[in-house]
């Protein structure tokens, strides 16, 4: 009995310690994920850093100006004096799409001018005309309100496309202008809404905040 009672008291004993050694050995296993992941994210966030160093101009007063008067010389050359050639597709696709718009509209004004024209001369062959019937497809006003049309149509595209010229070169003297300052993600500015508790009223306000 007493040798029954010694085994059973010895085997308890070394259960406790071998489940001792694997919840150590479970404790250091975490510790070291833990620690790998940590030493991982400040890995991730020095070359985050590195890049948004490396993007930091020195400081030139004349560098906003050039990149605007590249722009107006030839757009997206700012876009490229600045180094953001991803622009550059963009830049060129407005402006050709509203180009492209204003000079459809100009041969379709041209055309129902002429058409007009030829008209008034007492030529009727145009394609607006029925050759079977002679009968007019579409009246002379008809022919005047589409040419106002087109003409409206076109302008407006040239004003947009003027626009999209414009600011290109706005942009590329900000993008210059911002690039020779060390702007930094962990500080925001943004609006704030607190509830006041005793009147439920709203109370607005503008926060500044610097993440550690």
């Amino acid at each position: 009995m007493i040798r029954f009672l010694f085994i059973l008291i010895t085997a308890i004993s070394l259960s406790s310690v071998f489940a001792q050694d694997d919840t150590t050995f479970v404790i250091g296993v975490d510790s070291v994920r833990i620690e790998k992941r940590a030493i991982k994210k400040k890995e991730r966030i020095a070359k985050r850093e590195a890049r948004r160093i490396k993007n930091i101009r020195p400081y030139n007063a004349l560098a906003p100006s050039k990149a605007a008067f590249y722009s107006a010389v030839l757009p997206g050359l700012g876009q490229a004096y600045t180094g953001k050639y991803w622009k550059i597709p963009i830049v060129y696709g407005a402006l050709g799409t509203g180009v492209g718009i204003a000079l459809w509209n100009l041969d379709r004004q041209n055309e129902i001018r002429d058409i007009f024209k030829d008209r008034k001369r007492g030529i009727r062959t145009d394609r607006f005309i029925d050759p079977n019937t002679g009968q007019e497809l579409v009246s002379d006003d008809g022919l005047a309100r589409a040419q106002r049309n087109f003409q409206r149509q076109k302008e407006l595209s040239i004003a947009i496309s003027i626009g999209l010229y414009v600011l290109q070169i706005i942009d590329a003297n900000v993008t210059a202008h911002l690039q020779q300052y060390n702007l930094n993600d962990k500080l925001s500015l943004a609006p704030k809404l607190e509830i006041d508790n005793f009147n439920t009223s709203p109370n607005y306000g503008m926060s500044l905040k610097y993440n550690f």
